[in-house]
């Protein structure tokens, strides 16, 4: 700017001081925007750093046994992906699935005979007709869990398209335990509360917890997609006017998932069992975005290629990781595959409990450590 010119404008700022400084101000601003637009494209969109919430307090085995309420993620006693969730709560037992080959059926009973002491099991839920969640129920010679055990009621899936052996299998094992006085309802009966099924059973006397049977839009409709037809269920706890919550979808996949969440009111929880074993097909954004989950524990072997060789899309997938690190770092699962073909596997954190002693506690049968701290995480995923 000339000499000549910067007097003018000196000259109109002390003429027109308001006009100027407005002028001053507009151009400040615009300026700022337009930094702030180079910044994003160069770096991405802004992200709010929330704080990780704290890991649960880690407990001993010892304390379980006397627990007002205990959750428990199963290994299965072999190599292959499979869901079995224990819950606790004073004398009464659920027993959610029982995966993941016929097979695991005497390791899921030795482990349940530690908690289970009068041979009782007061619900049981079969989520959905695959293998990897029935088939303990069956076992070999009469040895699955609807013949071992007197069962109280049974809750399954409302539809199915299986027609294998085991689903067939199953069916004779559940007409077994009928025979000896199990009630047998649906997921759909007992959200539409029909024929003496209800949507919300009292675990204790206190009527302190509850287990709830969500709403699932393939209760209803058909599916070419066996997974979206889990039953879905949410555990809530009331202590000391405090509400915990705890989330189990089976295997449901995204199109149930975004149903689930805009056909039932869910809270955020404590705890989430990892959708789908952690596959890149479930635990989706809107679902998370609803439960903002505190604690996840995924069934599975990590690296299994029993699905796929696709590295990043074995359990627990990366595209998993993605989204469930945005919030929380507490993710735990059972077991390490070490070479599929050749049937080697190890623990990672092996049994999973969570437990409420005076607060949320951990205790896992091999180590605490979380998902992202392990060896095999470092060598195969990325934590965003």
């Amino acid at each position: 700017m000339s000499k000549r010119n910067a007097k003018k404008a000196a000259k109109a700022a002390r003429k027109h001081p308001k006009l100027f400084i407005t002028l001053a101000v507009i151009v400040i601003i615009v300026v700022i925007a337009a930094l702030a637009v180079m910044y994003v494209k160069k770096i991405g969109p802004f992200k709010v750093q929330v704080p990780p919430d704290p890991p649960a307090i880690e407990g001993n085995e010892a304390e379980i046994v006397s627990a007002e309420l205990s959750i428990h993620f199963l290994e299965l006693g072999n190599k292959y992906t499979g869901d079995c969730t224990l819950i606790k709560c004073g004398d009464t037992e659920i027993l959610i699935d029982a995966g993941s080959r016929q097979n695991s059926a005497t390791t899921i009973k030795s482990y349940i005979d530690k908690y289970c002491t009068d041979g009782v099991l007061e619900y049981v839920i079969a989520t959905h007709a695959h293998q990897d969640h029935i088939a303990g129920f069956v076992g070999t010679d009469k040895s699955g869990i609807l013949y071992q055990y007197e069962i109280g009621t049974l809750i399954q899936f409302a539809q199915t398209n299986a027609t294998s052996a085991i689903y067939k299998n199953y069916l004779a094992a559940v007409e077994y335990a009928q025979s000896n006085g199990t009630t047998v309802y649906t997921a759909k009966q007992c959200w539409y509360e029909t024929d003496g099924a209800k949507k919300q059973y009292y675990l204790d006397e206190n009527e302190s917890i509850s287990m709830n049977i969500l709403y699932n839009y393939y209760y209803d409709n058909k599916t070419s997609d066996e997974n979206d037809y889990s039953v879905c269920m949410l555990l809530t706890q009331n202590e000391e006017g405090k509400e915990y919550n705890y989330l189990f979808t089976g295997d449901l996949e995204e199109h149930g998932e975004s149903y689930l969440v805009d056909m039932n009111e869910l809270p955020e929880v404590e705890l989430f069992k990892g959708g789908h074993h952690g596959s890149y097909t479930a635990t989706t954004e809107k679902l998370l975005k609803a439960i903002k989950p505190k604690n996840v524990a995924v069934c599975c072997c990590c690296g299994t290629t029993e699905y796929t060789t696709n590295a990043n899309n074995t359990f627990p997938s990366q595209a998993f990781i993605d989204r469930v690190s945005v919030y929380t770092e507490n993710v735990y699962c059972t077991t390490l595959m070490i070479d599929y073909k050749a049937g080697e596997y190890t623990s990672m954190n092996g049994n999973i409990v969570f437990y409420y002693d005076k607060g949320l506690k951990l205790y896992c049968s091999n180590n605490t450590t979380i998902l992202k701290d392990t060896e095999w995480f470092k060598e195969n995923r990325v934590w965003s």
